[in-house]
């Protein structure tokens, strides 16, 4: 039974010699002079049992075991070993004739390199059970398991079982892991918990529906009605306790895969199992929904009172509009009083007259009855919000009786006054008791509570101290400074930083990291170093450039810096010429045949794995159904129309979909493409993977969803945004669905720091909408480099280390450009502190997105936030200099950037579909297929480039000269010669009969073959 968790093919794949690398074959199968003593002829070897030894040698270092049939070890191996020793590679070809010889000089080796077999019932054995047991706790993949446990017993210097004795371990360690996990977790499943447990699955007569599919069925709007639904949910999961389940005995890994279990299981599947697997199922699931739904409740909060607030600023800009042409009416009639009013010579007394008879009585009395009311701060926003009250009303004292808001330094008075609102709607009081807590309120809104006071107006002084409530906690959530206990989202932000003990455990492993001391002051005389150089460039540049230079970086007569763009970038005639000709050269190819073929090259269809765990041998009908899926969700076809268009029943596709293509899978299977793309050659030509960019790329949606929102620029109704991270090898590493009017600067850290690719990114650019201080800062702490294109730069405030006069004198050019003062105390003060956070980021203690928004956004109180603040200035004061000063530099950020705008671009054209509209709602299926079409994306990336390298290396066999530098300007987002539409066919066989011994295409204009 535990044979058939791979297919015969890959299990003897297993048992044999893989491919090598070069890499490897160096590092394993290069003899030292004590390596060739020990196969030397002196111990009356013949060149066979020579070069057959010297290869056992090598190989069990490298693959844990030795294949039976070492004769057939890649011929590279044998090459390289036989001119070691000097003998013919062809020897080999008879070892191993007697199969005792083989197990002899196996014995042999291992007594040499101080290897120990495992025999059954041995101490290896029990402990390799005692590691897989304990890795099965957290991982439940066999193929993870195995990959594990090989890796184990080449470190313990152990051989490899056999294959088959090896899965049967991982097929019990599997088992015993779910025994165990069930035993761990029985003091909690009590009489009751079981009870509540078992109506999950079960149809509620009132819900028509499961409880598992109703507590599972995210929100899609943010109305009323979802939120005070979603507070159903929540007051039903802690009414069974769930928000107090403690499942910290199992590991993260675990509890993810039960949870992921638990969602995508129908309640007959999950009744089907049997009680040890299903109750830990369902109780994980249940603790994981308390914290989503504690989430989202304070999520659509938020919201809700968002939307209310935008609808508001639209309706008074809107006001204000219509009160900017009532003003040109009124200032066409200030035009004729003023000069009336303003020549001496008209008497007094004829003034009244003279401008009643010119202007009219009717207009002056039309001009007099429209009235000009003075304005508020807020220009009235706060009163066109206040008609938003009663709806408000609807769901507010629902979400203050379930949340628990807590409130952080400097919110003191803001959490006195939501205790005190939580109480008034509790009893259903209307009137604000006297000195109720306003010393939060905003400046802006204060006239109105006073307004309203002197008027004893209490329902609208109510009204309006309760609209500045909802607004400061909805404020306090974004900046950190009132969070929820038990959130993952909102938790407090002190909670997402490693504590002082850990971070004392860590922290010189991550100075050593990152490069940066643990002492402040070294570190910021490091970094104004590095400021006073760039300095001493950008004022060498602006001293040698005058004001009439008008194509260079520049004061003018004033003083003002001037910044004229880059002139276009001379791209050789040629590159467009050859780029013709390359493009005339590739072979055409529908999608699902490019996708065959590269899996056929790169294996990536096998880190689609079954969501259960369940290593199903990957079969060619499931291949098929997995690339279906992938292209159907990537042209945005949907399942429906995939199914007419390949012939697979939509309900085949849609199992396939939901147990096998999630975002866990997809990263993966993106993962090895990307490093198989980084390891071509030919991608080494448009850049070295040091460098990437990332941007958000808009896509209208239809229906409802929480992501979604109205953009008239962009959207005819609403739409999203993908912000994906591109390399400067054109490969799309990272992938993140967001709503499309937040901050895209709060995303770019986390895909750059959970790049799980072989990609050496070092320094990363961005526009405009991708720069904060925080980034600044934080790309610099974790040992990286940002290095955006500023619009307007010469607005942005840069810093000085000293007074005005010092550094004036020291920059006569540059030095007036510098108008703050660095605060260094504070940043020396609260280095320890701005380690300890940039540490929690590079260690995955901290989602970066959350750090980013809530610093970015946190109150003048926020000690720390001011330092990052203080540090990410320094940072973007030599990254301007730089800028300003090399216009090299420039360029090569404009470079990279121009690189994700293609790769836009071929996106839209592969997501041609139903005209480009996302129809799926909810941020996990819209995250599935974001990363569906990322994956196309980059399969069409990595098959150019191959076939690119192919037809240069046709080219220059043939007599042409084609120099990397004009092969650098070439994009390899080309696909023309792709067919994305009609009737989709995924036959794997027979696509891949139609490869050639090398397992590629024929190129156009060449025989077969290519040649």
């Amino acid at each position: 039974m535990a044979t058939r968790l791979f297919p015969d093919d890959q299990m003897e794949r297993l048992k044999s010699y893989p491919d090598i690398g070069t890499d490897e074959l160096i590092r394993f199968f290069t003899l030292t002079a004590a390596d060739a003593a020990f196969v030397s002829p002196g111990r009356g070897r013949g060149p066979t049992d020579r070069l057959g030894l010297a290869v056992q040698l090598c190989t069990l270092p490298w693959l844990g075991f030795v294949p039976d049939e070492v004769r057939y070890a890649p011929p590279a191996v044998v090459a390289r070993l036989a001119g070691r020793l000097g003998v013919d590679p062809q020897a080999l070809e008879r070892y191993g004739e007697r199969p005792q010889t083989r197990t002899d000089h196996l014995r042999l080796v291992c007594d040499y390199l101080r290897w120990k077999s495992a025999p059954t019932g041995g101490i290896e054995l029990k402990e390799l059970e005692e590691f897989l047991l304990g890795r099965a706790l957290e991982h439940d993949s066999p193929t993870t398991l195995f990959n594990l446990a090989c890796e184990y017993l080449i470190a313990n210097r152990t051989v490899r079982p056999g294959v088959v004795r090896l899965l049967e371990m991982v097929a019990t360690a599997r088992t015993t892991a779910r025994t165990v996990t069930h035993d761990l977790l029985a003091p909690l499943l009590t009489g009751q918990m079981t009870a509540d447990l078992d109506l999950l699955p079960r149809v509620d007569a009132g819900l028509g529906m499961t409880r598992l599919a109703w507590l599972t069925k995210p929100a899609v709007d943010a109305t009323a009605t979802s939120i005070k639904t979603s507070i159903e949910k929540l007051t039903w999961v802690r009414a069974m306790d769930g928000h107090l389940i403690d499942l910290s005995m199992l590991a993260a890994e675990r509890r993810r895969f039960l949870a992921t279990i638990g969602r995508r299981s129908t309640g007959q599947a999950l009744e089907r199992r049997d009680d040890e697997r299903r109750y830990p199922i369902l109780l994980t699931l249940v603790a994981q929904s308390a914290v989503d739904l504690l989430d989202e409740v304070v999520g659509l909060f938020d919201q809700a009172v968002s939307a209310r607030e935008a609808r508001a600023k639209g309706r008074t800009e809107k006001a204000l509009a219509e009160r900017g042409k009532s003003g040109e009416s009124r200032q066409a009639l200030l035009d004729m009083i003023l000069p009336v009013l303003a020549d001496p010579g008209i008497p007094d007394e004829q003034v009244g007259g003279l401008l009643r008879g010119q202007i009219g009585m009717g207009r002056i009395r039309e001009a007099a009855a429209m009235g000009w009311p003075a304005l508020p701060r807020d220009n009235g926003q706060l009163a066109e919000m206040n008609a938003s009250y009663n709806y408000l009303r609807q769901f507010v004292p629902q979400v203050l009786a379930a949340i628990d808001f807590r409130g952080g330094p400097g919110a003191d008075e803001l959490m006195q006054a939501l205790a005190m609102l939580a109480e008034l709607s509790r009893t259903g009081t209307r009137k604000v008791p006297a000195g109720v807590p306003d010393g939060f309120v905003p400046a802006r809104f204060r006239d109105y509570l006073t307004r309203a006071q002197r008027q004893n107006d209490d329902v609208s002084y109510r009204h309006y101290w309760e609209l500045c409530v909802l607004l400061g906690v909805r404020d306090g959530l974004r900046s950190g400074d009132v969070f929820v206990p038990g959130s993952r989202r909102y938790a407090d932000p002190s909670s997402y930083l490693f504590t002082e003990p850990v971070w004392a455990t860590r922290r010189d492993e991550f100075c050593a990291l990152v490069g940066k001391p643990a002492d402040g002051r070294v570190g910021l005389e490091q970094g104004l170093e590095e400021l006073h150089t760039t300095l001493g460039d950008l004022e060498r540049v602006l001293a040698d450039t005058g004001p009439g230079e008008v194509g260079s970086v520049r004061l003018d007569e004033q003083g003002n810096l001037v910044i004229p763009p880059l002139s276009a970038e001379d791209v050789p005639a040629e590159a467009t010429t050859i780029k013709e000709e390359l493009a005339g050269m590739l072979p055409f190819a529908p999608i699902a045949s490019l996708l065959i073929e590269l899996d056929h090259r790169t294996g990536f269809l096998s880190c689609f794995t079954h969501a259960g765990g369940r290593k199903q041998a990957m079969s060619g009908d499931l291949k098929r159904n997995i690339l279906a899926v992938l292209i159907a969700n990537a042209t945005n076809l949907g399942l429906v129309k995939m199914a007419e268009a390949c012939g697979v029943p939509y309900d085949v596709l849609a199992w396939t979909q939901e147990w096998y293509v999630r975002e866990e899978t997809l990263r993966e299977a993106n993962t090895v493409i990307v490093n198989h793309h980084h390891g071509l050659a030919f991608a080494k030509v448009f850049g070295g993977g040091t460098m990437s960019s990332s941007d958000g790329q808009r896509f209208p949606t239809r229906g409802k969803s929480l992501t979604a929102r109205a953009m008239n620029t962009f959207f005819a109704d609403e739409g999203l945004s993908t912000y994906t991270h591109v390399s400067d090898q054109h490969s799309t590493y990272g992938t993140k669905v967001i709503v499309p009017t937040t901050r895209e600067a709060h995303y770019v850290l986390d895909d750059f720091l959970g790049n799980a690719t072989d990609l050496p990114i070092a320094e990363h650019a961005t526009d405009t909408h991708g720069v904060t201080l925080i980034n600044f800062a934080l790309f610099d702490l974790v040992g990286k480099a940002l290095t955006p294109r500023i619009r307007d730069l010469g607005k942005v405030t840069l810093c000085r280390d000293d007074t005005p006069t010092v550094v004036n004198a020291c920059y006569p050019h540059a030095g007036p450009l510098l108008t703050d003062r660095l605060d260094q105390d504070l940043i020396v003060d609260m280095w320890p502190d701005l380690l300890r956070m940039a540490g929690s980021l590079k260690f995955g203690q901290a989602t970066a997105s959350l750090i980013v928004g809530k610093w970015s956004a946190a109150s003048r109180q926020n000690t720390l936030a001011i330092a990052l603040k203080e540090w990410g200035t320094l940072r973007r004061t030599i990254h301007s200099a730089k800028y300003l000063s090399d216009p090299v530099y420039r360029r090569k950020i404009g470079r990279q950037l121009n690189k994700g705008e293609s790769l836009h671009a071929l996106r839209r054209d592969l997501h041609y579909a139903n005209q480009g509209s996302i129809r799926r709602r909810h941020l996990e299926q819209q995250t599935e297929q974001a990363w569906c079409l990322t994956v196309l994306t980059n399969a069409v990336i990595t098959w150019t480039t191959e076939y690119y390298a192919m037809a240069v290396d046709r080219l220059r066999a043939a007599g042409r000269d084609i120099p990397d530098e004009l092969l650098a300007h070439i994009s390899p987002a080309h696909s023309e010669n792709i067919n994305f539409f009609g009737t989709i066919t995924v036959d794997i066989e027979a696509e891949l009969a139609k490869l050639d011994e090398r397992g590629v295409r024929p190129l156009r204009g060449f025989g077969p073959g290519g040649q």
